[in-house]
C-alpha cells in the first residue's frame, strides 16, 4: 500500500477515535469543566495528525519508532491474508547457482489500481478544500481592499480602552466595510477588526464595547492559529464526516470560550446588555467558507440561542473548578501522547535511510541502467570512501528479498539450530517451483540456490523474539519483522537500503559483530562465486516477484583483492517485470570490471 495512504488511513481511524473521546469526556463531565476548557479539549487533537505526517526520519527518531513496531507486533505470526506465495518460473543466468534467479511470487490480492485510484480521489478533495481556503483569502483580500479606516474618534479610543480590558498590546487595525454584515477579525501578523457599514449608527457606544471585547479576545486567545489549524484539518480529512462534526463543534465551543472570557471582565448588568447585542447579530453571519479563517461575534440562529442559554447561566469558574479542568485535560494528554507513537508505528514505515557520510563521491553510472531504475554503492574501507550512483534511491529502503539469508544463514548458525559441521536439512517431499529445491539440502546448497523452505525452517527454529533481537543488535534495515514469519523478506515488512546493504557487508566480513569467528567463515565459503588469480568474488543475488513480474533486482557482495576488500550493493527496479538479480548481477559485474577491482 502506497505510504502516504496508509497515513492518511491510520491517522484518520486515530482521529475519529479520538474525536469520539473528547465528545464523551466533554458529556460525561460538562458540569466539571470550565467554558474554556471544552474548548482547548480539542488542541489535542493535533497531537495525531503532526505524529502522522512529521516526518520522523529527519529527527533521527527511527531506531525508537521501529523497536515500539517490534514490541507491538511481534506476536504477529499468522499469515497476512492480503498475499500468499506461489511458485513462478525462474529465468538462469549461465554462472554459478549464486547468480541464479530461485524466486517466488508474492501475489496481492488487491490490485495497485485500487489504492491509486483512493489516493487519486483523496488528492482531488484536497486540491478542492484548497481551492476553497484560496477563495476564503480572496475574500478576506477584498475586504481589506474595500475597507475603509474608522476616524470616530470616541470609537478609537473605545477601542483603545477595550484593549487595556483584555490585555491586549498589539496594534489592531479598526476597519468598516459594506462586504460583510457581522464584525469579524482577521489578521495574524497584522490584525484587524472589520465591523460592517453603519454599525457606528446602528449601534450605541456601550454595545461597541461589547463587540469589541469579544473581537479583542479572539485576538488575545490565539483562535487565528486554531482556524488555520482547523483548515489544515479540513484539508486533509475532508472526506470524514466525524471531522466535519467536530470542527463544527470546535468553532461553537471557541465562541462560548470568548463569551465567558468577555463576561469575566463585566459585572451582573453588563450579562444581560452582552446578550441582547449578540441577538442583535443573530442570522448576520459572514461566508460559509469565510468563518474558518475569521471569527466573528454573529451566528446563526441556533448558535445564538445556545451562546444566550450560557450566557444566561453564566457564574465564575471556581478554584476547584479550574483544577478539576486541568487534571481532565493533563489525564487526557497522557492518553494522546501513548496513542500518538501507536500513530507513528503503524503509519510510518522508516523506508529512507539518512546517510550523513561525508565521504561520498557521487557519480554517473546511468549508461549502465538503461532500461532501469537503479542504484549502485562501492565502499573502499582502506579510503573510508564511498562511491554512489543515484544517492537519493541508494537512500532508499525496500525489501531485500534473498539477499537477507546472509544473515538469516548467520543467525541460525549462532542460535545453534545449525552448526559449521551439521546443517543438513531434509526435504520434506513438498514439489517446489524449482527442481534444486526438492531435495536436501545444507547451508551452502540452500544459499547458492536460495532455497526458500532452508531459511523458513530455520527462522522458524529460531523464533520471532530471537530473530528480532539479532536484527536490532546488526541493525538490519528497518528491523522490521511484523510481516508473516515466512516471507517477511519478500516485498513485506523488512526493509533495507543499498547504503546500509555495503555497511552491513563490512561489517559482516570484519566481524564486528562479536559473532563466532568459524560461522562467519561458514557463511562466507557459501556466499564464494567465483576466484580468479589473487581475487575472489562473494555475492548474493535477490528477485523481488509481485503477482508474476521481477519489479527488484539485488545483488550485493564483496571482492576480496590481495590486501584490498571493496564491498558492493546494486539494486535495480523494474514495473515492466524485467528486474531480476541476474541482471543485477551482469551489470555490477561490469562495473566492477571497469573499475579495474574485478
Amino acid at each position: 500500500m502506497d505510504t502516504m495512504l496508509l497515513r492518511i488511513l491510520v491517522s484518520t481511524v486515530v482521529v475519529s477515535l479520538l474525536i469520539f473521546l473528547i465528545l464523551s469526556i466533554k458529556k460525561l463531565l460538562n458540569h466539571h469543566m470550565t467554558v474554556k476548557a471544552h474548548y482547548h479539549i480539542w488542541y489535542f487533537l493535533c497531537i495525531p495528525i503532526l505524529a502522522s505526517f512529521l516526518p520522523w526520519n529527519y529527527f533521527r527518531l527511527g531506531e525508537g519508532i521501529h523497536y515500539f513496531k517490534s514490541l507491538l507486533f511481534f506476536h504477529k505470526d499468522m499469515a497476512l491474508k492480503s498475499e500468499r506465495i506461489n511458485g513462478v518460473a525462474a529465468s538462469q543466468a549461465p554462472n554459478s547457482n549464486l547468480l541464479h534467479d530461485f524466486t517466488v511470487s508474492v501475489n496481492k490480492s488487491t490490485p495497485d489500481f485500487v489504492y491509486h485510484t483512493f489516493f487519486t480521489v483523496w488528492v482531488i478533495g484536497v486540491v478542492l478544500m484548497v481551492g476553497a481556503a484560496v477563495y476564503s483569502s480572496y475574500q478576506i483580500h477584498q475586504i481589506k481592499k474595500s475597507a475603509a479606516a474608522v476616524h470616530n474618534e470616541k470609537l478609537n479610543d473605545l477601542l483603545e480602552a477595550c484593549k487595556e480590558m483584555v490585555g491586549v498590546k498589539r496594534n489592531i487595525r479598526l476597519r468598516e466595510t459594506s462586504l460583510i454584515s457581522s464584525p469579524i477579525t482577521f489578521g495574524i501578523f497584522q490584525p484587524y477588526i472589520f465591523l460592517p457599514s453603519k454599525t457606528q449608527e446602528a449601534f450605541s457606544l456601550n454595545e461597541l464595547k461589547y463587540v469589541l471585547l469579544h473581537e479583542l479576545h479572539h485576538h488575545k486567545s490565539k483562535d487565528l492559529f486554531v482556524n488555520y489549524a482547523m483548515w489544515i484539518v479540513h484539508i486533509l480529512y475532508w472526506f470524514n464526516p466525524f471531522v466535519w462534526y467536530a470542527l463544527k463543534r470546535i468553532r461553537m465551543d471557541r465562541e462560548l470560550a470568548c463569551d465567558a472570557s468577555v463576561l469575566n471582565l463585566l459585572d451582573e448588568s453588563g450579562y444581560i446588555e452582552y446578550g441582547y447585542t449578540i441577538i442583535r447579530f443573530a442570522d448576520k453571519k459572514q461566508d460559509r467558507t469565510l468563518k474558518q479563517f475569521a471569527p466573528g461575534i454573529g451566528g446563526t440562529k441556533k448558535q445564538i440561542k445556545q451562546r444566550i442559554q450560557c450566557i444566561a447561566s453564566f457564574s465564575r469558574d471556581s478554584l476547584l473548578l479550574k483544577w478539576k479542568s486541568k487534571v481532565i485535560c493533563a489525564v487526557l494528554g497522557m492518553v494522546v501522547l501513548f496513542i500518538a507513537p501507536i500513530t507513528t508505528v503503524i503509519a510510518s514505515p522508516n523506508e529512507v535511510y539518512q546517510f550523513n557520510g561525508k565521504n561520498v563521491a557521487d557519480e554517473d553510472l546511468s549508461s549502465y541502467f538503461k532500461g532501469y531504475r537503479g542504484s549502485f554503492v562501492l565502499y573502499d574501507p582502506s579510503k573510508n570512501q564511498y562511491q554512489i550512483y543515484n544517492r537519493e534511491m541508494s537512500e532508499q529502503r525496500i525489501s531485500p528479498d534473498s539477499t537477507y539469508k546472509i544473515y538469516s544463514a548467520l543467525i541460525a548458525l549462532e542460535s545453534n539450530v545449525i552448526s559449521p559441521n551439521n546443517n543438513n536439512q531434509v526435504w520434506d517431499g513438498k514439489i517446489y517451483p524449482f527442481p534444486e529445491w526438492n531435495q536436501n539440502q545444507n547451508l551452502a546448497t540452500a544459499l547458492s540456490r536460495s532455497v526458500n523452505w532452508y531459511f523458513q525452517n530455520t527462522d522458524r527454529e529460531v523464533g520471532r523474539k530471537p530473530l528480532q533481537d539479532y536484527f536490532h543488535k546488526i541493525k538490519y534495515g528497518n528491523e522490521d519483522l511484523s510481516g508473516d514469519l515466512d516471507s517477511y523478506w519478500m516485498e513485506s515488512s523488512l526493509k533495507i537500503s543499498p547504503i546500509e546493504q555495503v555497511q552491513l557487508l563490512h561489517q559482516f566480513d570484519e566481524n564486528q559483530w562479536g559473532f563466532k569467528a568459524e560461522n562467519i567463515k561458514e557463511v562466507k565459503k557459501a556466499l564464494l562465486i567465483d576466484e580468479q588469480k589473487n581475487e575472489r568474488l562473494y555475492g548474493k543475488t535477490g528477485t523481488g516477484m509481485v503477482n508474476g513480474k521481477n519489479v527488484n533486482g539485488w545483488f550485493i557482495g564483496f571482492v576480496d583483492k590481495g590486501n584490498d576488500r571493496f564491498y558492493f550493493a546494486i539494486n535495480i527496479q523494474n514495473k515492466d517485470g524485467l528486474a531480476q538479480g541476474s541482471k543485477a548481477a551482469e551489470i555490477a559485474k561490469q562495473i566492477l570490471h571497469n573499475k579495474q577491482i574485478y
